[in-house]
């Protein structure tokens, strides 16, 4: 499956697996690749409407994790 933007990549691997550590290399990676506040906040919303497991699946139908 490929995500909704293949250019951004997460790097996950290697660090500590917390929920607010994933949304925020996410975020970080998400601003830092030019996305709009707005799309980081409709990320935001579906990664965090419901559990650890919904986080990083949402996480990887996004961006390109590692």
């Amino acid at each position: 499956m490929t995500p909704k933007h293949p250019d951004i990549i997460v790097m996950l691997t290697g660090h500590d697996g917390n929920a607010f550590v994933v949304l925020g290399r996410c975020c970080q990676a998400a601003r830092e690749a030019g996305l709009s506040e707005e799309e980081i906040t409709t990320f935001m919303a579906e990664a965090t409407a419901s559990d650890y497991d919904h986080l990083l699946q949402t996480a990887i139908r996004w961006f390109e994790v590692q």
